[in-house]
C-alpha cells in the first residue's frame, strides 16, 4: 500500500492553481488517499472517457438507497410524509449536536470570524452571483416542480403566502446556523495543523468526505460522532431525492392516469431508472460524471426554468390575474411589493444572471484534471434537453392550434404558456 501511495498517477499530483486542493493534500494526505483511490478508485480511470464498472460496495449502498426511496414514496404523500418526519427533523437535531461540539473546540472561533467577515470585493464577481441564485433555487426547490407537486395535495384555501414565507425564512436560517457548524471546524482545523483557514477551506465532496470526517476522527468518541455525522447526510440525501422523484411522478400521475392507476408501479419504474443513471456515478471515473452533471445538469438549465416560469406567469398569464387567483385562495391580493418583484425585478435578475452563467461558462476541471473539449459538449447537450423543450413545446401548440397566428386570442396565448411553466 505504501509503495502505492509514491507511485500516484498525475491526478495526485499537487496542482499549483487549485490552492483549496492543493493545501488539503499537503494537511491531509492520507485521507485524500483513502477517499480517492479506496472509495472513488480514481487512480483506476483515465478520465471520464474511462469510467469502468460500477463498485460493487458502492452499487449495494445505492440499492439500499433506491428501496428506501420506492417504499417511502409507493404509496404517495401517505408514505412520504411520514418519512419526512424523520428526514426532515433528524438533520436539525444533528446539526445542533454538531454545533455544540464545534463551538467547543479550540480554534472554534477563529473559524466563526473567517465565516463572517464579508469580503465585499467578491461581489464584483458574476460566478459569485451565479452560485448564489443556483444555490437558493437548489435549496428552496424553486423550478424543479418539488414544490408545486408537494402543494397540490393542500387544501384550495391553504394559506400559500404563509408557506412561502415561512420556508424562505427557515431555508436562509438553517443556511446561516449551518455555517457556524462548518465553519467552527474548519478553524478547529487550521489551529490543529497550524495552518489559514483558507487553506482548509472548501466545497462539495472535499468538505463532507475528507475535511469533516477528519475532525471528527480527532475528537473523543469518533465512532459516534461519524455515525451522528453520516445518518444527518444520508437523511438529506433522502429528503432531497423523495422531494425530486415525487415531483416527476405527482406531474406525470396528473396527466396519464394509466400511471395513477399503476402508481406502485410507476414509483418501481422511476426509482429503477434512477439507479441505472446513477450507476454512471459509481463508476471508478465517476466522479468526473457528477461533476459534469452537477455544473450543468443543475446549472443554467435551472436559472433558464425559473427565468421562463417567471415570465410566463407574469408577463404571459398577468400579475393582476395571478393576483386574483391567490385573492380567491386567501382572501387578500398580494401587495405592490410581490407584484413589482414578480413582473419587473425577478425575470430582469434571472436574465442577467442566465446571461452571465452562459457568458463567464469556462471549460470543466477536477483537480488538475482537465475535461475535453466534447465532454462539455455533451454537458451543455444535457443543459439543453431540458431547456429546448420549452421553446419546441410552444412552437407546436401555436402550430396546432386553428386559425393564423394573428387569430390566436390571449386567452390562447395564456393558455399556452401557463402548460410551458408546468412541464417546467
Amino acid at each position: 500500500m505504501v509503495s502505492s501511495m509514491m507511485n500516484e498517477p498525475n491526478w495526485f499530483k499537487i496542482n499549483q492553481n487549485n490552492a483549496a486542493n492543493s493545501s488539503i493534500l499537503k494537511i491531509l494526505p492520507s485521507v485524500c488517499v483513502f477517499s480517492r483511490r479506496g472509495v472513488l478508485h480514481l487512480h483506476e480511470s483515465r478520465g471520464i472517457q474511462d469510467l469502468g464498472m460500477p463498485r460493487w460496495e458502492l452499487v449495494l449502498c445505492l440499492v439500499a438507497v433506491v428501496f428506501l426511496l420506492y417504499f417511502s414514496l409507493w404509496k404517495g404523500v401517505k408514505s412520504s410524509g411520514k418519512v419526512v418526519y424523520i428526514t426532515a427533523t433528524m438533520p436539525y437535531v444533528v446539526l445542533f449536536v454538531l454545533l455544540i461540539r464545534g463551538i467547543t473546540l479550540p480554534g472554534a472561533m477563529d473559524g466563526i470570524r473567517a465565516y463572517l467577515h464579508i469580503d465585499f470585493k467578491q461581489l464584483n464577481d458574476p460566478k459569485v452571483w451565479i452560485d448564489a441564485a443556483t444555490q437558493i433555487f437548489y435549496s428552496l426547490g424553486a423550478g424543479f416542480g418539488v414544490l408545486i407537486a408537494f402543494a397540490s395535495y393542500n387544501k384550495f384555501d391553504n394559506n400559500c403566502y404563509r408557506d412561502a414565507i415561512l420556508t424562505s425564512t427557515v431555508n436562509c436560517v438553517t443556511s446561516f446556523f449551518s455555517g457556524f457548524a462548518i465553519f467552527s471546524v474548519l478553524g478547529y482545523m487550521a489551529y490543529k495543523h497550524g495552518v489559514r483557514i483558507e487553506d482548509v477551506a472548501t466545497e462539495g465532496a472535499g468538505l463532507v468526505f475528507i475535511i469533516y470526517p477528519e475532525a471528527i476522527s480527532t475528537l473523543p468518541g469518533s465512532t459516534f460522532w461519524a455515525i451522528v455525522f453520516f445518518i444527518m447526510l444520508l437523511t438529506l440525501g433522502i429528503d432531497s431525492s423523495m422531494g425530486g422523484m415525487e415531483a416527476v411522478i405527482t406531474g406525470l400521475s396528473d396527466d396519464f392516469k394509466i400511471l395513477k392507476r399503476n402508481r406502485k408501479l410507476f414509483t418501481f419504474a422511476t426509482a429503477f431508472g434512477t439507479f441505472l443513471v446513477a450507476l454512471f456515478c459509481i463508476t471508478n471515473g465517476g466522479i468526473y460524471v457528477l461533476t459534469l452533471l452537477d455544473n450543468y445538469a443543475a446549472g443554467t438549465s435551472i436559472l433558464f426554468a425559473v427565468l421562463i416560469e417567471a415570465i410566463g406567469v407574469s408577463w404571459f398569464y398577468g400579475v393582476d390575474r395571478f393576483s386574483e387567483d391567490i385573492e380567491r385562495m386567501m382572501g387578500f391580493k398580494p401587495g405592490l411589493y410581490w407584484r413589482l418583484c414578480w413582473k419587473f425585478v425577478s425575470p430582469t435578475f434571472l436574465l442577467v444572471v442566465v446571461i452571465a452563467s452562459i457568458v463567464t461558462s469556462t471549460g470543466l476541471s477536477y483537480d488538475d484534471y482537465v475535461f475535453p473539449s466534447w465532454s462539455n459538449v455533451i454537458g451543455w447537450g444535457v443543459a439543453l434537453s431540458s431547456m429546448m423543450f420549452v421553446p419546441i413545446y410552444a412552437i407546436y401548440k401555436f402550430l396546432s392550434m386553428p386559425g393564423t397566428l394573428k387569430q390566436v386570442s390571449g386567452k390562447q396565448i395564456s393558455l399556452i404558456c401557463i402548460v410551458v411553466v408546468y412541464i417546467m
